[in-house]
């Protein structure tokens, strides 16, 4: 696969089915290796067990994220994940699976995401207007 940053379906199963990961999830490819950044909808994790090794949220506030390895695409990746939302941190177990058949560039290389570009624009507009507001208003 090629160095990139895409989108990707993501089911999951296991757990109580209380908690979930937020899908699509942006995966980055680098030199081959794949890392998915992967958002709970609960704040209330605070690490993940991938592979063995362990890794902890990215983030300060809102729903717990997580930078996660993929290893493959299509089959089930056994992780773990611990919850602070019983009355004491449970490790509880899940699978992800990683749907090939989704993934999408995120954005063309040498092109821009549109939403920056617009809010960027925006912003200076909104600067001239007021400029010309305040101009205005001193020239009378």
């Amino acid at each position: 696969m090629n160095d990139g940053v895409f989108t990707v379906e993501l089911t999951m199963s296991g757990g109580t089915g209380k908690a979930h990961i937020l899908s699509p999830v942006t995966l980055t490819v680098n030199g081959g290796k794949m890392t998915a950044s992967v958002e709970w909808s609960s704040s209330k994790y605070d690490l993940m067990v991938v592979g063995g090794e362990n890794f902890y949220p990215v983030n300060d506030d809102g729903n717990s994220r997580f930078e996660i390895p993929v290893y493959t695409l299509e089959e089930p990746l056994p992780v773990q994940a611990e919850t602070l939302a019983m009355s004491e941190p449970h490790l509880i177990d899940y699978e992800l699976v990683f749907d090939a058949g989704t993934l999408r560039p995120l954005h063309s290389e040498g092109s821009f995401p549109v939403l920056p570009v617009a809010a960027g624009a925006a912003a200076v507009i909104c600067v001239i207007i007021v400029s010309a507001v305040l101009v205005k208003k001193r020239k009378k």
